[in-house]
Order: structure tokens, then sequence, then C-alpha cells
């Protein structure tokens, strides 16, 4: 019997933006209880069509299973997965701490400029910070901020973009063939 290892899968899914189709997707994912690590929509560059990025920590096996499930759905134009190797992924944070610390603190500023992070407002009582990388890099940066207080944190979950040239060219075509009934 071979046991197949887990391992981070990114799920891209394509879909037409009608009501009930988010609440269809994770119903695939629920009746297997398979917990969705992060989810993220938004449009694409094709007109009517949104982006599903899924992340799960699954078998080569249930993630096949899962996107053939999914791409079944009515209002799913297209549903592929990748490994880390094949895309390029980020996510973005925000960080809201006092302005004191930075009025009072020189090495908050060291801190947000070694970290390649900027500062997007700064009011009489905080300063909201913003820093783009991965996961590893904006908690890295938390970590050193936290020691100052931080107010109030939100990461967006990693949002990818596949490697290929060739991956999603074929999309405005699927939305305008693929049945709906």
């Amino acid at each position: 019997m071979t046991h197949e290892f887990k391992k981070k899968y990114t799920l891209a899914l394509f879909s037409r933006n009608r009501a009930g189709i988010l609440n269809r997707i994770t119903t695939v994912f629920s009746r297997i209880k398979l917990n969705i690590d992060s989810l993220n929509v938004s449009e694409t560059e094709s007109k009517g069509v949104f982006r599903y990025s899924v992340n799960v920590n699954t078998t080569e096996k249930l993630i096949k299973r899962i996107t053939k499930q999914i791409e079944k759905q009515v209002d799913v134009i297209k549903a592929v997965y990748a490994t880390d190797e094949y895309i390029v992924q980020q996510e973005v944070a925000l960080y809201k701490i006092p302005s004191s610390v930075m009025l009072d603190h020189i090495q908050t500023e060291k801190i947000i400029r070694d970290h390649h992070a900027r500062i997007l407002t700064m009011h009489r009582d905080y300063t909201v910070i913003e820093k783009t990388g991965h996961k590893h890099e904006t908690q890295q940066l938390f970590d050193e901020l936290e020691p100052y207080g931080i107010l109030e944190f939100v990461r967006s979950g990693p949002i990818s973009i596949s490697k290929s040239i060739q991956q999603f060219s074929d999309l405005n075509a699927a939305n305008e063939t693929k049945t709906y009934y």
C-alpha cells in the first residue's frame, strides 16, 4: 500500500460572478472534511471572470478529485491546481502601531526600512504599515514590531499567478463555450 504525502497546493478557480458559487465551492471541501488554509477572490483580466485562489494541504490524489468536482460546478469556467514551484505567490500584510512608537523609538523606522515595508498613513494616534511578501516575511516584521505594540494586524493570505505563459490563455474561449444549464 502506497502512502501519499500531503503537500501545499494552490487551486486557481475561474468563474462567472454569480451568487452562491462560493458556497458551492466551499461545500466540496466541507464534504471531504478538508480545511481551506486561505481563500482569495478577485476579478481577472477577462471581463466578467473572477479568480478564486484556494490554498490547501492535501495529497495529489485528493487535489485532483477536488479539481474535477469543482470544475463540474455550473458557473465554474476552469479549475487548475499547482505547487509552489509553478507559481509566483505573495501576500499583503497591514500593521497598525501607535504613532508614539514611531516618534519615541527610532529603531521602528529602521525595522520598517530593513523589511522593505512602507508607511501607508500616519495619524496622531496610529500609523499603518504595509508589507508585501511571503508569509514568513510578513510574520518576521510582525515579530519585530510586536515588542513596540501592535494595535491591529491583518494578512491577505497568498495570491498567486502561474509562471506559465500559456496556462490560462484560453480562459475567454472557455468562458464562451462552456454550456450552462
